[in-house]
């Protein structure tokens, strides 16, 4: 059961926190508890918080500039984050930052295509454009799986270029989903419930023929040709990955939960090989929701069968990741009300009493840092499981309890959180996302 606030725990953590206004030096610390690790899974609570981008993105800005991190993977499309890898390492056609953005299209558009994001992605190019010619520029990467159409159209692009006979296969194998066209629902549905014939062995052996085509593909004209590749492979695994998300999407969360989240480490795990093979030492700075960068063995939903990005990153690399969540007590968010529905700016409850969002409120700093790496008076406070709040891209204060609440052990789910008391809506790049229900929206079916 959860706890009620009370005024020894509080005490607890007020003596513990470190506040900080959101200026440079104020992240010292964090950057302390970082030291060496390779790996940093910055999160946040909502997908529309303005706070929760701005200060994620500085802190990533000192984790590139003063510790070396050589890439930035998100919670996003493959295809359309790689478009921003293109601009932000000069290698793209797009002339600014707000073109490089404009693949993110489906709902909901905001999560990336809103100021902040504009502003880091800007300021990357920027950066890249400072270091030396034989330094490798820092990248901008996606890790989700639902642009099956769009990676299959990516794939075929790729192939008609280098190997046309190739692409004369890939178009056979992929045109299994011409019946669907791009409704991805249509085709899970259908191969749930054996009323299609299911695509997986086409995609696989699709997979299959381009890794086997690796070396010749790759090698081509260097560093180029590698990249390029790695692009392709990345496009064709991902087909393979959501077409079986799709088909386990009706046999409950934790199916399609758990492949999906599978997929987004197996992405970061590839990512790291692939920049090793450049001669690079990665260290890579990750971003998405909470739900998916805090260790599920620490909440109810981990004990309800599910497993995440945070857990499986800890699992494989241990000591070199670092989890940092973000949390806020009340304010605003861009958010909808139902899938596919426009950006609305809606207010944030306050939350509620037996919450670690309303302890942290209770503490009196508008905005903290507090490490969960130290077993001292306040960590042992917050160890009884809690009420957490988790905001995705829906937001319904009318039922907030039912879903936007799960319980959690957050000093086993986190090394540090940063905590901004009174949050503000993230501006959206256009008044009303632009919609494109042809695929699943982007959280589907978790909202985060």
């Amino acid at each position: 059961m959860s706890q009620t606030v009370t005024s020894p725990i509080v005490a607890a953590v007020r003596s513990a926190v470190q506040p900080f206004s959101g200026a440079m030096a104020d992240y010292d610390p964090l950057l302390a508890l970082i030291g060496d690790a390779r790996f940093v899974l910055l999160g946040e609570a909502s997908h529309g918080t303005q706070e929760f981008y701005r200060q994620r993105a500085r802190v990533t800005q000192r984790l590139i500039t003063e510790l070396g991190f050589t890439a930035v993977a998100v919670e996003a499309d493959w295809p359309d984050a790689y478009r921003v890898n293109r601009y932000v390492q000069r290698v793209g056609t797009d002339i600014n930052g707000d073109a490089a953005l404009s693949g993110f299209q489906r709902f909901p558009a905001w999560m990336w295509r809103n100021t902040e994001v504009l502003q880091f992605v800007e300021w990357l190019r920027a950066y890249n454009v400072t270091l030396p010619s034989r330094r490798p520029q820092v990248g901008f990467y996606g890790l989700d799986l639902y642009s099956l159409s769009s990676s299959m159209e990516a794939v075929l692009r790729y192939l008609d270029q280098i190997d046309p006979e190739a692409a004369r296969r890939a178009r056979y194998r992929y045109s299994c989903f011409e019946h669907f066209g791009d409704d991805t629902q249509a085709y899970g549905h259908a191969a749930s419930f054996d009323l299609s014939q299911s695509c997986e062995d086409a995609v696989v052996q699709q997979l299959q023929e381009l890794r086997r085509h690796a070396a010749s593909y790759s090698q081509r004209d260097g560093r180029v040709a590698a990249d390029e590749f790695f692009y392709a492979e990345q496009n064709a695994r991902l087909v393979k990955d959501a077409e079986a998300y799709y088909r386990t999407m009706f046999r409950g969360r934790a199916s399609s939960w758990n492949l999906r989240d599978q997929h987004m480490v197996d992405t970061l795990d590839a990512l790291v090989a692939h920049l090793e093979r450049q001669g690079e030492r990665p260290k890579i700075v990750a971003w998405a929701h909470n739900s998916h960068l805090g260790d599920a063995r620490a909440t109810e939903l981990g004990q309800q069968g599910e497993w995440n990005v945070g857990q499986l990153v800890r699992e494989r690399h241990g000591p070199e990741a670092v989890l940092v969540g973000f949390s806020t007590y009340h304010g605003t968010v861009t958010a909808a009300t139902d899938w596919d529905g426009p950006a609305e700016q809606k207010q944030v409850r306050p939350a509620l009493p037996d919450s670690y969002e309303a302890l942290f409120h209770a503490v009196g700093s508008p905005n903290f840092l507090l490490s969960l790496r130290d077993r001292g008076d306040a960590v042992e406070a917050l160890y009884p499981a809690r009420l957490e709040r988790a905001i995705g891209v829906i937001y319904r204060p009318e039922t907030e309890r039912l879903s936007h609440y799960f319980l959690a052990r957050l000093p086993e789910q986190f090394d540090a959180i940063l905590h901004f008391d009174d949050t503000h809506a993230v501006q959206p790049l256009e008044r009303i996302a632009l919609q494109d229900t042809a695929e699943v929206p982007e959280t589907y079916p978790s909202g985060q």
